[in-house]
């Protein structure tokens, strides 16, 4: 991920800035099934969880203060040289041994989650797939795991969450550290750009393309179905930085029809879906496209050891709010080294699978609809039936045992029931408001959903 805001996007008219006058009836109908999913699984994933810090980012020397970062900084003596060999060197001793995608898949399907997000190749370059590109990549014979029989670890998770019905992200990021032709490997690097006037060296860029363009291909061409090429790195973007996405849209949906496009913060055609990051950029109301929110479950993309993870009251609330707001949550953890998510992060997406058992018919295929929230209670819809889900007052508050509605009001004989129970439950017209009486026993923790006609 980037460390970029999206307040520019969210001032900005969405119809302008994505171009959506011009989108084809296949790409609404691909657009509307991805709103259904309303709740996936993103990762973060490569060497650097060996080092204990996030991906990509401490090889920049502006980001060397961030506390995610020190770490693996101080422990090079604070010498960049010494740090970058490091960070390198982690993709040789790179070997997850556990690693099983149908553990994940399995987790992430019992959390009501409906479709993945892995990274391919982040900032740094490293190939999380096979590739005849470049030597830094999961299956080159210097690195620990190319010899496993799962090394090609894409594959294996694509393969694996397909199985499941999951819809499949395929994360790549547009700028390369490692190539040659984005940066010189001798130089300390200040910023993210690449380190040269490519203006003065057309010839350099045009080689970055090229070598861009054939790992495009082998992704849209060797990992089977996918839904979302979702690309990473707005920097890079026309005109500053001509990668030619066009081009890029026309190959891969030449293998990959109806695929979605995500050239997140770029604008354009091939931006499809809004992608705000993190919850300084939670929007606060729909914003008349498409759009998911990536939030980390800890506060690093990649793994920390002792990163503390978002209590599940937390992620519950979120999800309801960002689906109450016509958006998806794609929720992100960074599995260890030894390829297990940590257990705090399984534990989590128990504890959020416990309440989509009950719950999840308010969330998956739902649209928003006005006021979207009223006090403690935020709206879901799926035609002509409403759900008021109220959001617990804290950790360890109780099912409220009255709830007061004054929008979106039941018809006059439409029936309210409380997911997970199945009796209707008793309504009492107070002027223009009606309050409805919840059971003394509730079916979940966090968070309920009432169900009914609306008026």
């Amino acid at each position: 991920m980037t460390t970029q805001r999206r307040g520019d996007v969210m001032d900005a008219s969405t119809a302008e800035y994505l171009c959506t006058e011009q989108y084809p009836d296949w790409l609404w109908r691909k657009l509307d099934r991805f709103q259904d999913w309303r709740f996936g699984l993103f990762m973060h994933w490569g060497p650097c969880s060996l080092l204990e810090c996030d991906n990509s980012w401490s090889l920049v020397e502006n980001e060397w203060s961030r506390p995610d970062n020190l770490k693996p900084w101080i422990a090079a003596g604070k010498d960049p040289a010494v740090y970058r060999k490091n960070y390198l060197a982690a993709a040789t001793r790179f070997n997850p041994v556990k690693f099983c995608p149908e553990r994940w898949a399995a987790l992430a399907q019992y959390a009501g989650m409906k479709y993945v997000v892995l990274t391919s190749k982040h900032h740094d370059g490293f190939c999380l797939f096979d590739t005849a590109t470049t030597d830094y990549r999961i299956t080159h014979p210097s690195c620990a795991f190319s010899s496993h029989p799962r090394a090609n670890i894409l594959k294996e998770v694509f393969s694996a969450f397909r199985e499941k019905g999951f819809g499949i992200g395929c994360y790549f990021s547009k700028p390369d550290w490692h190539s040659p032709d984005f940066w010189d490997q001798d130089k300390v690097k200040h910023d993210r750009f690449p380190d040269y006037d490519i203006a003065k060296d057309p010839a350099r860029w045009q080689r970055f393309v090229a070598f861009t363009h054939r790992q495009f291909e082998e992704l849209m061409t060797g990992y089977g179905a996918i839904d979302m090429l979702w690309l990473d790195g707005g920097w890079i973007r026309t005109p500053d930085y001509d990668i030619d996405i066009p081009g890029v849209a026309k190959m891969a949906r030449s293998h990959q029809p109806e695929l979605l496009m995500v050239d997140r913060t770029c604008g354009g055609l091939y931006e499809n879906i809004i992608t705000p990051e993190q919850l300084h950029d939670m929007p606060e109301k729909p914003l008349g496209h498409p759009w998911e929110i990536c939030v980390t479950m800890g506060s690093s993309w990649g793994y920390v050891g002792g990163d503390e993870q978002k209590p599940a009251r937390m992620l519950i609330h979120l999800l309801v709010d960002v689906v109450a707001k016509n958006g998806n949550l794609l929720l992100n953890i960074g599995p260890r080294a030894d390829g297990t998510f940590p257990p705090e992060a399984e534990d989590r997406l128990r504890e959020i699978g416990d309440w989509m058992k009950v719950n999840a018919e308010a969330i998956h295929g739902t649209r928003a609809i006005a006021p979207y929230q009223e006090g403690a209670v935020r709206y879901t819809s799926k035609d002509a039936v409403v759900y008021a889900i109220i959001l617990s007052a804290d950790e360890h508050a109780p099912m409220p045992r009255t709830v007061r509605i004054e929008h979106l009001l039941p018809a006059a004989d439409a029936p309210v029931y409380l997911l997970g129970c199945d009796r209707p439950l008793q309504v009492t017209r107070e002027g223009s408001a009606v309050v409805v009486t919840l059971p003394p026993v509730a079916p979940c923790r966090h968070a309920w959903a009432l169900r009914y006609r609306k008026n």
